[in-house]
């Protein structure tokens, strides 16, 4: 049984936090140059990656600074490669208080590099979409107005985290957010809009989930350490390392 499911929800939120503040002081003393060389090395490994070679549509996501492996390099590989290129797009939900979460996350197309350079960092420095040229832009998922028919599935997802660990039981990689709950929530709205047409054979949504990230942020069962996972959090299928591994979660098995 993975960690997480006899665990309240405030012990689970406990734990998170307590794992989040762990791994931030952990990766403060990257230097800049370690986190370039292991974001080049998961690009090497992205760029031979047969499912990446073969999407058609990829979601990434804009990287900040620091901290994370770096995406340019590959936001700009999939853009010169002909792909339809999606990038996280965050907005106000217009749910009513208490209905669901105030800030949704929708994936929008990015049209070419020059549109993609002409972003302006947030003040995480992340590179952002501006509001105002979101209605020219495709959408995954239909929160923004517009027509549901117009909606884009995608084939391949590359999605940050904090920490990564594999279930020792399940041998499925676990993933701990910032801690907003976009990825997770925009899973699982992209799963309830997915037609038949676009689901596997065990009715999940085709689209390929893969992390990317540090080798600092995986926890080796060796470690002590564990990701604290809830009923909530979305299952992944797969995790580049900046040492070059590709780790993989068992397959998925229906019931």
């Amino acid at each position: 049984m993975s960690q997480g499911i006899d665990m309240n929800s405030s012990a689970l939120s406990a734990a998170k936090s307590q794992l989040r503040l762990s791994m931030k002081q952990r990766l403060a003393g990257l230097s800049q140059e370690s986190i370039t060389s292991q974001s080049t090395r998961v690009f090497e490994s992205i760029s031979k990656f047969k499912p990446y070679v073969d999407a058609k549509r990829v979601a990434v996501y804009l990287s900040m600074p620091g901290g994370e492996i770096q995406t340019d390099p590959i936001v700009r590989h999939a853009l010169s490669s002909g792909k339809q290129v999606f990038v996280p797009y965050l907005h106000r939900s217009g749910l009513p208080p208490g209905d669901g979460p105030t800030r949704l996350m929708d994936m929008v197309s990015l049209r070419d590099i020059k549109d993609y350079e002409s972003l302006q960092r947030d003040k995480w420095g992340i590179p952002s979409v501006d509001a105002s040229t979101v209605h020219e832009r495709k959408r995954s998922v239909g929160e923004l107005g517009g027509s549901r028919s117009e909606d884009i599935s995608l084939d391949l997802i590359f999605m940050p985290g904090v920490a990564f660990d594999i279930d020792p039981q399940s041998k499925a990689i676990r993933r701990l957010g910032h801690g907003k709950g976009f990825y997770d929530y925009f899973l699982h709205r992209y799963a309830l809009a997915a037609s038949p047409e676009e689901r596997t054979s065990d009715g999940r949504p085709a689209v390929l989930l893969y992390a990317l990230a540090l080798k600092e942020q995986f926890l080796s069962p060796s470690s002590g350490e564990s990701v604290p996972v809830g009923p909530h959090d979305q299952p992944i299928d797969g995790l580049f390392l900046g040492d070059g591994q590709i780790k993989e979660s068992a397959k998925h098995v229906a019931n």
